[in-house]
């Protein structure tokens, strides 16, 4: 399936089959309850399982989160540290639920700089869920759109160098099967929470038609509800991916 190819018909069915969340406000959260960054982090563990677990409910049968970005690694020692350990507990803590519920888990960014233990509790959960198919969870882990449009560029140079590919009619569509997210539909919805209206180096090529939706919530107070209200707003929305209508006709313009 390519990344790039719009759903037309999503509308009709009444929402967002692939949303992405930008989880953000750990650290404001906790700063505004005189804690630690850390406490934040924990916080947003516990919103993203009950985000996730709802999904399903709204119809969402993809969803991708923004956990740690490339540029993350700029924070703290001790906050990185922090981070790298939620993964591990957030996988350890529900892989035996996201199996028994047909739930697919891919990770998604760059696993080079990551630590061999993270690296194993990451291949094994998804060697575990491989073949799920009721609800496919990406991570997105040591992240940067940039950076992945990178990779992909590197990965296509290769390949046409080692005779796999070459440069006749490539196109759009062929540098997409490059890409980290290539498995996947493109999001129809993109979330950000905290009031922060930016993306952050977050799906940079995937969020072409992507609608947009920024919530003044703080992701650890998020929920359910919050996700019902970004679905409501999708479906107010009127997509036309790059065309324009014209007596009841969509034309380009």
């Amino acid at each position: 399936m390519g990344v790039m190819s719009p759903t037309l018909g999503q509308e009709e069915r009444g929402g967002a089959r692939h949303v992405a969340l930008i989880m953000d406000g750990n650290g404001r959260w906790a700063k505004q309850r005189g804690m630690p960054r850390a406490f934040g982090h924990r916080a947003g563990v516990n919103a993203l399982k009950r985000t996730v677990e709802s999904a399903p409910d709204f119809g969402i049968e993809w969803m991708t989160v923004f956990g740690f970005s490339t540029e993350n690694w700029t924070r703290p020692p001790a906050e990185v540290a922090e981070l790298m350990g939620l993964l591990k507990n957030y996988v350890r803590s529900d892989l035996t639920r996201m199996e028994r519920e047909g739930v697919r888990l891919h990770v998604i960014g760059r696993r080079g700089d990551l630590a061999p233990d993270i690296l194993e509790i990451i291949e094994h959960a998804e060697a575990r869920t491989r073949r799920n198919d009721r609800f496919h969870l990406q991570v997105a882990f040591n992240y940067g759109g940039r950076a992945d449009i990178a990779d992909a560029a590197r990965r296509y140079a290769e390949a046409v160098k080692a005779g796999r590919d070459t440069l006749e009619g490539f196109d759009e569509a062929g540098f997409e099967r490059y890409l980290s997210t290539a498995d996947g539909p493109p999001p129809d919805l993109i979330v950000r929470t905290s009031g922060e209206r930016r993306l952050s180096n977050f799906l940079l090529w995937e969020a072409a038609y992507a609608e947009l939706v920024f919530q003044d919530v703080l992701w650890p107070d998020y929920g359910p509800e919050h996700l019902g209200l970004a679905m409501e707003e999708f479906k107010r929305r009127d997509r036309r991916y790059g065309g324009a209508e014209a007596d009841g006709v969509l034309a380009a313009g």
